[in-house]
């Protein structure tokens, strides 16, 4: 698919959509408890992307709006799947993890192979995002790879402080799909040499 940019619309009910970007959101890799002292680490990234499902994104959303008088909570979600957003140029030279002490692979020059295959989303591991020119975001790639769970109240919680953007529709369902795939792929042996 040739390089298209990403139309977004903002959404004003305050409810999680799938395809929501969020910024500032911190990712719990561990807690230790060793005799009632405490360790963890958080991880905050600077921009995430929601992927769950917009049918099960819709059944929280309406959920969570009756309040205290939900009689089944069986439709609530506990978490949704958020993928970080790498800015293109940083994860182009494989600095996007840089301060997590990670060295990833450099991708080299934009026009070579492997840089372009990503830019044009036939790589399935990864989709590029290209905003318009009014959008606070710079060209930014999702690796597939890299998701996690987060908390649903805490995110709602964050709404107002950390909602970015909302991608618009057809993106949206293009970028889950590409995401389902991804994670449904068959794990083959290398061949024998």
């Amino acid at each position: 698919m040739a390089d298209v940019c990403i139309k977004t619309y903002i959404e004003s009910d305050n409810a999680i959509h799938q395809c929501d970007i969020f910024s500032n959101v911190e990712y719990i890799e561990y807690i230790k408890e060793e005799e009632m002292i405490f360790e963890y680490s958080k991880i905050t990234f600077p921009n995430v992307i929601v992927l769950t499902q917009a049918c099960d994104l819709a059944q929280d959303n309406a959920l969570r709006k009756q309040g205290n008088v939900i009689q089944n909570h069986d439709q609530l979600l506990v978490s949704v799947i958020v993928a970080p957003i790498y800015n293109f140029e940083d994860f182009r030279v494989g600095d996007h993890l840089k301060q997590l002490g990670m060295n990833m692979q450099n991708m080299g020059r934009i026009n070579r192979s492997k840089c372009e295959n990503i830019i044009k989303n036939e790589n399935k591991r990864y989709h590029y995002l290209r905003f318009e020119d009014d959008v606070k975001l710079v060209n930014s790639v999702i690796d597939f790879k890299h998701y996690f769970s987060c908390n649903a109240a805490y995110l709602l919680g964050e709404y107002d402080s950390s909602y970015v953007y909302s991608i618009d529709s057809l993106y949206r369902e293009f970028i889950t799909q590409r995401f389902s795939n991804f994670l449904s792929r068959i794990g083959l042996p290398d061949p024998i040499e």
